[in-house]
């Protein structure tokens, strides 16, 4: 066995070594995998095998589609047959409300290009007559995907793995490792059969690696406790039962080819073909989480006991589906772990804190994901970064306030999710409360419904206390749903008055010392800061793309605040440190404090914000302090309000007049009671994140995780006025060697009367795809709809006409100068 290798890859399940495969294929010449027991004996040898494309993921979409293009060419490459059957998929709808969720994911398959058609009942029961359609509203169907063989498929990627020079090593698992500042010291232990347990003997090995990576699927938790790290990926049971042969189905097949994959959404199951009879695998509810602390030593390719009261309902509901399938008997049946994450998506990226060490788990459909997840996770350690934006799975998503007990509560509430409507505004209720601001029981109390951004919660818009008969707060839509009258009613109150806006959730950062200035200098794209002034400013990645937007505050010469989104302070904050442990030598010592659960933030903002604030401020001159003269725009002051220290920044994600009002947490909710006793007389409205949203596409203001990512450079997102290109800085030449392939623009949009875009769509221009929404909603401003995205280069002029696909049909959009709202920040800069 290899003693040093330039990565390692822990785990030989699909993910594992289609890793390998493509770290090889990708050009690095020494490449090694370890598995403890035998190739595929995890997950992998009890999956079913389906491969989905259906996700409302963007980027798991794209892996979606790589890992079905790829697994058909592996037998060409390999000489082994991947067992994939391409038999189609076909999602049902019962109703109106699942119809609306595929055409709003058909949004998302269109912009990656994934092929799907529409099809009535009457078109299903034609072609597959064993299905029941009387009850169905429709469906979507996939004909280009199907099935495939776990096993043979990753044996497939093992063989081409070996044949681009991998070794491949069974029966070793890792028990140690330690980074020595340069490389990775990895312990291993020969694994021997004993009693028919796997047990460790005594011959160890070290391996020295430059990179590793660990795909070790239900034994995430064993991995994170020799890292030092959380991953909150916990395996859940799902069960699958195989049917006896169906006579029907028997006969069918006689002149017809293989059934289609079939998903009842609606009833919570996929059913396929296999051996003239069915498999049926729910997702039901209360399926528990499996191995919180780890597998035990004893679980090797072992399942659990079948709990078929747990899926009676599911059961009964295929033999409704097909009614040929009620006298069948049942042949087999398989109850095995599979690895969730909090959101159900997998875990894949740099792990955090930690030196070219790479996560690959949480895969709860790891034989779909396994192919794609390969190919770009090498992209991201081969050439620094991925083709796609792989920030909505990067590890750092969750933090490190998340606990066991959390991590298990969401992770099977993800499995009962996997076939619920999947809402653009939906806010799932497990483990909830559990971050709060002290201001969160005066909001509950006010009407305020909340969302959860980064564990925190955070008010989506304030409904009514004394809710009319029939409301539901908790009612979700792909159209408007019950809470959008009073989000737009937030939004104009923003522009015609006052609103008071929760934004505690923000991270925050303090960067000081001797080397804080020249660091952050090169860090960001923008020219620092004067003391006591404010810019936006941007740090790339190594590949010249978008890695994160900061507020910068300079408090002194040597001391910045640091501003940024709420749902990325982990994210932030680790990619922060690490580029200050590669400068510090370079610039002098460097000090970097995450604050964020420290200050508390309230945001006021609109015409009559002043006036509110005027009432509350404490100064020898109260009346000049918020003066354009005392207080200019972008700029950054210590007052006091009543008997708070403040730190006011004069900036408004919404493009009103407005302040930033960061205050010290634990007097919060004196503050807040201030600001509402003083709002009154102004009609000051209570205003959620979704209202927020809307406004800020307004001023065109580019979003963390939709307009802004790893994907595209700041000059391409149009945001030149903050990129200084007379300094050096981090990325520069990268990005300027992107040049501009596309270009982010603000559209408004004459959409369907109930309707508003969510950020998925796909743009159009004389029938060709052009491009694609990031972020939709509505224009108080404007009455309309409004949406952001990229689009080609040559048509980012404002005046374009475009059409942009909502519920199968195409509507009018048109491509608006920058800041429609305002362009000249008047509003913003008013003095008084």
């Amino acid at each position: 066995m290899k003693t040093h290798v330039k990565a390692l890859v822990v785990g030989g399940g699909a993910v594992g070594t289609s890793i390998a495969y493509h770290l090889a294929k990708a050009g690095w010449q020494d490449v090694m995998l370890l598995e403890r027991d035998e190739l595929t004996s995890g997950s992998t040898w009890h999956a079913a095998g389906l491969l989905p494309y259906f996700n409302m993921s963007y980027a798991t979409t794209w892996i979606h589609d790589h890992s079905i293009k790829l697994y058909k060419t592996l037998e060409q490459e390999t000489g082994l047959d991947a067992g994939f059957f391409v038999v189609g998929n076909l999602r049902m709808a019962q109703s109106k409300a699942r119809m609306d969720e595929y055409m709003l994911y058909a949004s998302t398959a269109e912009t990656v290009g994934v092929p799907f058609e529409w099809m009535t009942p009457a078109q299903i029961k034609e072609r597959w007559p064993l299905v029941r359609t009387d009850d169905l509203e429709g469906a979507i169907c996939h004909p280009t995907d199907g099935y495939i063989n776990p096993a043979d498929v990753t044996m497939a990627m093992a063989k081409g793995a070996r044949q681009r020079g991998v070794s491949i090593e069974r029966k070793w698992q890792v028990d140690g490792y330690d980074w020595t500042g340069s490389e990775w010291r990895v312990t291993v232990t020969k694994m021997v059969e004993k009693g028919g347990n796997l047990v460790p003997s005594d011959e160890q090995q070290v391996i020295t690696a430059e990179h590793v990576v660990t795909a070790t699927g239900n034994h995430a938790q064993r991995t994170a406790r020799l890292l030092g790290i959380k991953i909150p990926a916990i395996p859940v049971e799902h069960q699958f039962i195989v049917t006896e042969p169906d006579p029907a189905l028997v006969e069918w097949r006689k002149t017809n080819e293989q059934h289609p994959v079939l998903r009842d959404a609606d009833a919570k199951w996929y059913v396929r073909e296999e051996r003239g009879g069915w498999i049926l695998g729910p997702y039901e509810r209360n399926a528990p989480a499996r191995f919180p602390y780890g597998v035990p030593d004893s679980f090797r390719a072992d399942l659990f006991p079948l709990d078929l009261d747990r899926i009676e309902e599911e059961y009964m509901s295929m033999i409704h589906r097909i009614p040929s399938s009620e006298t069948v008997g049942l042949k087999d049946d398989f109850n095995g772990p599979i690895c969730y994450t909090p959101d159900g998506n997998p875990l894949i990226g740099p792990a955090p804190g930690l030196r070219n060490m790479w996560l690959a788990e949480g895969f709860s459909f790891g034989i779909t994901a396994a192919g794609g997840a390969g190919h770009y996770l090498a992209q991201m350690m081969v050439e620094g970064e991925a083709e796609i934006d792989m920030a909505s799975l990067d590890p750092k998503r969750f933090g490190g306030w998340m606990t066991t007990d959390y991590a298990v509560a969401k992770n099977e509430e993800a499995y009962e999710h996997v076939y619920i409507l999947h809402h653009p505004d939906e806010e799932r209720p497990a483990a909830r409360p559990l971050r709060t601001s002290p201001a969160y029981d005066r909001q509950k109390t006010a009407g305020a419904q909340f969302g959860q951004v980064n564990g925190w919660e955070r008010p989506n818009y304030y409904g009514p206390v004394d809710a009319p008969e029939g409301f539901d707060h908790d009612a979700r839509s792909f159209r408007r749903g019950g809470w959008w009258e009073y989000a737009a009613a937030e939004a104009k109150a923003i522009r015609e008055g006052v609103g008071l806006i929760d934004a505690t959730a923000f991270a925050k950062h303090e960067v000081k010392g001797p080397g804080a200035a020249a660091f952050l200098d090169w860090f960001t794209t923008n020219k620092l800061p004067k003391v006591g002034r404010i810019n936006l400013t941007y740090a790339l990645t190594d590949a010249g793309t978008t890695r994160t937007e900061y507020t910068i505050v300079r408090l002194a010469e040597d001391r910045f605040y640091l501003v940024s989104a709420g749902a990325w302070s982990a994210y932030d904050a680790d990619y922060l440190r690490k580029a200050v442990e590669d400068k510090e030598g370079e610039f002098g010592r460097i000090d970097v404090q995450d604050v964020t659960t420290q200050w508390g933030v309230l945001a006021i903002a609109g015409p009559r914000s002043r006036e509110v604030l005027n009432r509350l401020v404490r100064d020898a001159d109260p009346a000049t302090v918020l003066s354009n003269k005392r207080f200019p725009w972008l700029s950054c002051r210590e007052i006091e309000l009543g008997m708070v220290p403040v730190r006011a920044l004069r900036v408004a994600y919404t493009g009103e007049l407005g302040w930033e009002l960061h205050h010290p947490i634990e007097m919060q909710n004196h503050l807040w009671d201030k600001l509402m006793e003083a709002g009154a007389p102004s009609g000051m409205r209570l205003v959620g994140a979704r209202a927020q949203n809307w406004l800020r596409q307004e001023k065109s203001y580019r979003a963390f995780g939709t307009e802004l990512g790893r994907d595209a450079t700041p000059l391409e997102a149009g945001l030149d006025r903050f990129v200084d290109l007379s300094k050096e800085f981090h990325g520069k030449a990268a990005m300027e060697a992107i040049g501009i392939r596309s270009k982010c623009v603000t559209l408004l949009i004459d959409g369907p009367g109930d309707a508003d875009p969510w950020g998925r769509e796909a743009l159009y221009a004389g029938g060709e795809k052009v491009g694609r929404l990031t972020s939709g909603g509505w224009s108080a401003a404007f009455g309309k709809s409004i949406g952001m995205g990229y689009v080609r280069p040559d048509l980012a002029t404002p005046g374009t006409k475009l059409k942009l696909r909502m519920f199968r049909e195409l509507w009018d959009a048109e491509v608006c100068e920058d800041s429609p709202h305002d362009p000249k920040n008047a509003t913003i800069r008013v003095d008084g």
